[in-house]
């Protein structure tokens, strides 16, 4: 049994004791994976490492291949983002027992080096969501990009994260 299979049997238990329904979406025909095993599988790969569709697929086993295609297992993932991170968070919240102290951190996430930063495009098409200059204290050093807000329990479960312009 691979680590994938072993994340997907795990996940999808834990999902059955937080959630009775199987699938979220209504659907005209009934899907051989629900959405709720589609998400266990989901978060399987993240678990496991694996960001790529293709190497998910290579390592999906039989039971699995047969379920779902890949077109179609991209489209519903991305039509169950919101209920995939609902899940993630009562999970989180359902193997972690509420703590009275959690860490909070943030760190610089870096689109390029600030001499490129009139040149660059990345993010740019509304001005509220692009990218900005900003100074890192830890590194000592100006950057052009994002910077992440993290929230996390001390075993290092992530509770909640925000990404904001590097000037605020």
């Amino acid at each position: 049994m691979s680590n994938l299979q072993k994340y997907y049997t795990c996940f999808l238990s834990l999902l059955h004791e937080i959630e009775p329904k199987n699938n979220f979406i209504k659907q005209i025909r009934k899907p051989k994976l629900s959405d709720k095993e589609l998400i266990a599988l989901s978060l399987a790969a993240e678990a496991s490492g694996i960001d790529s569709e293709l190497l998910l697929f290579q390592q999906l086993p039989d039971d699995l291949l047969h379920k779902i295609e890949r077109s179609v297992y991209n489209k519903r993932r991305r039509r169950l983002s919101l209920k995939t991170q609902e899940l993630q968070q009562r999970l989180a919240n359902a193997v972690i027992a509420q703590e009275s102290h959690l860490l909070i951190d943030s760190m610089p996430i870096e689109i390029c080096r600030p001499s490129r930063a009139k040149r660059s495009r990345v993010c740019s098409q509304y001005d509220e969501s692009s990218p900005d200059f900003g100074y890192c204290a830890a590194q000592k050093m100006y950057y052009f990009g994002y910077k992440i807000h993290a929230v996390c329990t001390h075993q290092g479960v992530f509770k909640a994260f925000d990404l904001t312009k590097a000037s605020t």
